[in-house]
């Protein structure tokens, strides 16, 4: 019977050529589609990335086009095969501006990330997490700010991170660990506190552990060659598992055992440990203080003698100076511009005394403070931002001219002084506080030392991150500061006070939300090609002149309130100002802003608990305020007098908006 069976089955089927050849084509298809599908996908993450940033100043990003949907000969792209998957980006030492794009994490085969050396803040995307094929990670020197994810405990084959020379916030994250193929992990010059995760027991070495599998903080590392903790804000005791590493990768932090050395002094442990962070570019970055080793006496007696000498040349100097002043008041300052120019024939008189009651700073103590000047938070081709911690604990930003002596005549140093004396005048609430100035020769130097705001500029907070952290009654507190600063400047000082450049990057927030109002950019003037700064006025306030004339100083004020009602703007929509495929955020704005029942248009989509109420005062006065007339903008008095009638900050009316207010609340205030 089985016999039979067998012998009456079906005979099977022999494929033919042709349905061979149509299987092969089949498949060939299907993996070209596969292809093309795999790079539209990374155009798309790409440009994503391109379109978060604001500024790309060398035009590196000029070739990425979506038009033929290849990314693969696009500038810092490297791709697989010609119209292969991307698997790499070097987009190092690029100048590049703006925040990191999370959907960086969907370039699926991506093996070299290299976004170093660029001006690039807020937090490292999660997402970045998800590249199991990234080998190499390297956002060093940059202002990223934010914990380190815990998902980048998921990089499954890198080697390499580094994150050196950021703000980064937070504690290290013990899933680091888990990176079994990680050979090197800089961490330094960052604001990372808490300790090193990895046993306090044991002792480890490069190839003791080779081949482990348990997850306990960076001790199952087996492979870690090179790794960097210096200068942070690291406590407890260096895991003994990690001491095969040099004395010098855990430098400058508040360690507590025998193997540390050169940690940081005890108040500037505590002052790093209240919270404070960022920088104030948002990037907020690392600082250290350098600890003085025991000098010899043989140094000692040295010191002594050359400041009995100095004493003496002082004294003489000051009888010599004394006799001159009885016959001359000020001193004739020549140009020290080699240069032929009519400026050159013109002598300026200084008063040798303009300086003589604000606090003077060192450029040596300064150099202590940020770190051999390595701190650099913000740049322009007229001024570089350093950030630093003072002797005495507090942090500071340092504005540095870009300026050389042969080229830096009596009317660049007339102006100098004369903005340092108007700097220092200024004392409110939402000013960013003057701290005192570097004049020195030897190294030439020009310097002004503020306050440090912790928290970044509003720019950045408007612009990219955690939206709901920003949330209405934060902006609104935001909002009603930065009236009452103006409001100082414009009409309770005499003579009136102007910011320069007066946008949502001029304002910078600290840890409480507390906005603060910072002039950098009144140096541009300076530095011009003319030697007179234009007086004319910009109607849309963009750029002011800085005359001398009543007429000038009004023009600029009102170029304020022009600039304060596109930062209300921002506020309200959370728009840039200009977007090149948008256009001028006034533009889009006036529209709604001329129906009355059109204005919840304007409103961010990821807000929530707007108060209507509230939005109508706002919108009120962004019209007074873009007004292209500039004589009917009205004063900053008041403005800030009806936003501060308008918007109810107290918590009996916060509370009664929303039953889950409260929370808000005590974030906010």
């Amino acid at each position: 019977m089985s016999g039979r069976r067998w012998a009456a089955a079906a005979p099977v089927p022999v494929p033919s050529l042709l349905q061979v050849l149509l299987a092969l084509q089949c498949g060939v298809v299907f993996l070209q589609c596969s292809a093309a599908s795999a790079m539209s996908g990374d155009v798309s993450a790409l440009m994503a990335f391109k379109r978060a940033i604001i500024e790309d100043p060398h035009s590196v990003l000029s070739d990425w086009t979506d038009a033929d949907g290849n990314a693969c000969d696009w500038h810092g792209v490297i791709c697989s095969a010609p119209q292969g998957s991307v698997i790499s980006l070097k987009l190092s030492n690029s100048s590049l501006k703006g925040f990191i794009a999370p959907e960086l994490g969907r370039l699926n085969f991506l093996q070299e990330l290299y976004l170093d050396h660029n001006l690039f803040f807020g937090t490292i995307p999660k997402q970045i997490g998800s590249l199991r094929n990234l080998r190499v990670l390297d956002l060093s020197v940059n202002r990223l700010t934010g914990p380190i994810p815990s998902e980048l405990g998921g990089l499954s084959s890198v080697s390499v991170i580094n994150f050196h020379s950021n703000g980064l916030t937070g504690k290290i994250p013990s899933e680091l660990g888990k990176l079994q193929n990680l050979v090197e992990l800089r961490l330094d010059r960052n604001r990372l506190k808490g300790s090193i995760p990895g046993s306090n027991t044991g002792s480890f070495s490069p190839t003791s552990n080779i081949g482990s599998t348990a997850h306990n903080g960076l001790c199952p590392s087996p492979r870690l060659y090179v790794g960097d903790f210096s200068y942070n804000f690291l406590v407890g005791k260096i895991p003994p598992c990690l001491k095969y590493l040099p004395r010098s990768s855990f430098q400058g932090n508040c360690f507590q055992d025998e193997y540390s050395n050169q940690q940081r002094a005890l108040q500037i442990c505590i002052s790093g440990s209240t919270g404070q962070r960022g920088g104030i570019n948002g990037s907020k970055h690392p600082v250290h203080k350098h600890e003085r080793m025991q000098q010899p006496t043989w140094l000692l007696v040295l010191e002594i003698a050359t400041g009995v000498l100095l004493v003496v040349f002082v004294i003489t100097g000051i009888v010599t100076a004394s006799r001159s002043c009885k016959l001359k008041p000020s001193i004739r300052i020549s140009s020290w511009n080699r240069s032929k120019s009519w400026s050159d024939e013109i002598t300026v008189l200084i008063d040798s005394d303009m300086l003589k009651s604000l606090p003077k700073l060192s450029r040596q103590e300064l150099e202590v403070a940020c770190e051999d000047f390595s701190n650099i938070i913000g740049s322009s081709p007229e001024t570089v931002v350093y950030k630093g911690t003072m002797k005495d604990g507090p942090e500071v930003s340092v504005i540095s001219l870009c300026a050389f002596e042969g080229h830096w005549t009596s009317h660049h140093e007339l102006f100098y002084q004369n903005k340092v004396i108007d700097l220092a005048r200024l004392n409110h609430e939402n000013i960013a506080k003057f701290l005192g100035y570097c004049r020195e020769s030897d190294p030439f130097s020009r310097m002004l030392v503020f306050e440090y705001a912790s928290n970044g500029t509003l720019f950045e907070h408007l612009h990219y991150g955690d939206g709901a952290q920003l949330s209405w009654l934060r902006r609104m507190k935001i909002a009603i500061g930065i009236a009452q600063g103006l409001r100082y400047l414009h009409t309770e000082l005499q003579p009136p006070f102007a910011i320069s450049e007066l946008n949502s990057n001029s304002v910078y927030v600290t840890e409480d939300f507390t906005p603060k109002l910072v002039d950098f950019e009144c140096w541009k003037m300076m530095f011009s090609k003319h030697e007179k700064a234009p007086s004319h006025f910009n109607s849309k306030g963009s750029f002011p002149g800085h005359g001398d004339s009543a007429e000038d100083k009004h023009a600029d004020i009102q170029g304020n309130t022009y600039a304060f009602g596109v930062i209300l703007l921002e506020i309200i929509s959370g728009r840039l100002p200009y977007c090149k495929d948008k256009g001028y955020l006034v533009d889009w704005a006036t529209k709604f802003l001329q129906q009355p029942e059109e204005i919840g248009k304007l409103v961010d989509p990821e807000l929530s608990n707007v108060r209507t109420e509230d939005l109508a005062v706002l919108c009120s006065v962004v019209s007074r305020c873009i007004d292209p007339d500039p004589s009917k903008r009205p004063s900053m008095q008041i403005i800030t007098g009806v936003l501060e009638n308008g918007i109810d900050l107290s918590a009996a009316a916060i509370l009664k908006e929303s039953s889950l207010a409260w929370a808000e609340l005590a974030l906010a205030l």
